[in-house]
């Protein structure tokens, strides 16, 4: 990969520095805003429910239908609130691994690798596990990735941010008719193909919860342990090699632990769109730019609107509901074509 140049890297960083009481102290109202947006998400849905039953049914009493309707709300708030998180900070690494402001696990056609490896071994292969799915998903999230970041760093210029996303749009643009391709054939398997590629947390259980919260973790593990080399490599490559940073074992663990928390969650909740674009924008402004404030504030924001998302989706369209991919799409769509129209963003 290219280096671009360092002086325009400093001095935005330096532009955005924040205080250390000041992150804490939004990352903390973040923290609380989340914890009521998952207690509304208990609460509100197609039939609004008590907080005696709530409180029941976290006791594990599941009689009467408010006591079931809250019993399932539990893992579909889980799941949004670890698939939120998980696609948040996936979509900031991704965006200081390639120093790409149009960087997004949707928008560079990983989500999409992570689906049509999932619908190619439920077709062809029998894929029944949720466990052997995240693992199918996770090898077709890095593929993608790989492929994605060679053909758009071909030609002159190396891997620019235009080219990214270019090669992103057409490779996602391809998965899609092969997943298309793969899926009308097949009516048994249809309908539920459908309904997954849309993006949702609908259908949530705590089985599947179990089985992505090992990955989802390792993720952010992975993710969290790369911040310092993120910062290192958004000085450009060589300033990063000449400070003793190793660039291309600092973007490839990176860019692993952004592919484990894309291929996971997509193979639970299906290809949700656009969170890993609009949220790292968004905490860049209250946070500043060092990694390793970023990442945990992506986390705990990109929470906060796949939940929102959520709730919306149950509230506005009762008694049925809008899935959260759809919701997402909407708000992410025009903040996408925002930051394309921004002519002077080449680079973070």
């Amino acid at each position: 990969m290219t280096s671009t140049a360092v002086a325009p890297a400093a001095s935005g960083a330096a532009a955005v520095r924040r205080p250390r009481r000041l992150r804490a102290l939004w990352l903390l109202i973040a923290a609380a805003v989340l914890v009521a947006l998952a207690a509304a998400s208990v609460a509100v849905g197609s039939r609004e429910v008590g907080w005696d039953d709530i409180v029941a049914a976290l006791g594990g009493a599941t009689d009467g239908f408010d006591r079931a309707a809250v019993a399932t709300r539990i893992p579909r708030t889980l799941l949004a609130v670890l698939a939120g998180a998980a696609l948040a900070v996936s979509g900031a690494v991704m965006q200081g691994v390639t120093r790409n402001p149009l960087a997004d696990p949707g928008i560079l056609g990983v989500n999409m690798g992570a689906s049509l490896a999932v619908v190619t071994g439920i077709a062809f292969f029998g894929l029944a596990s949720a466990s052997a799915q995240i693992w199918v998903a996770i090898a077709g999230a890095a593929i993608a990735a790989v492929f994605v970041y060679v053909v758009g760093s071909l030609g002159r210029g190396g891997a620019t941010p235009l080219k990214l996303a270019l090669a992103g749009a057409a490779t996602s643009a391809a998965l899609v008719s092969f997943t298309s391709a793969i899926v009308l054939p097949r009516g048994d398997i249809s309908d539920s193909v459908r309904s997954w590629q849309i993006g949702g947390v609908g259908g949530a259980t705590a089985a599947s919860i179990q089985q992505v919260l090992p990955f989802v973790i390792s993720g952010f593990v992975i993710c969290l342990l790369s911040a310092r080399g993120l910062n290192s490599l958004a000085l450009g490559d060589e300033l990063a090699a000449g400070l003793g940073e190793r660039v291309a074992l600092a973007r490839g663990g990176a860019a692993l632990g952004a592919v484990v928390l894309c291929g996971a969650v997509t193979a639970i909740a299906g290809p949700i769109g656009f969170v890993g674009l609009v949220v790292p924008h968004a905490c860049r402004l209250l946070v500043g730019v060092d990694h390793r404030w970023l990442l945990p504030f992506s986390a705990v924001v990109g929470a906060c609107l796949l939940t929102a998302a959520d709730i919306l989706g149950r509230v506005v369209a009762r008694p049925a509901e809008i899935d959260v991919g759809i919701i997402t799409a909407l708000v992410g769509a025009p903040f996408f074509i925002a930051i394309v129209r921004r002519q002077k963003v080449k680079s973070l």
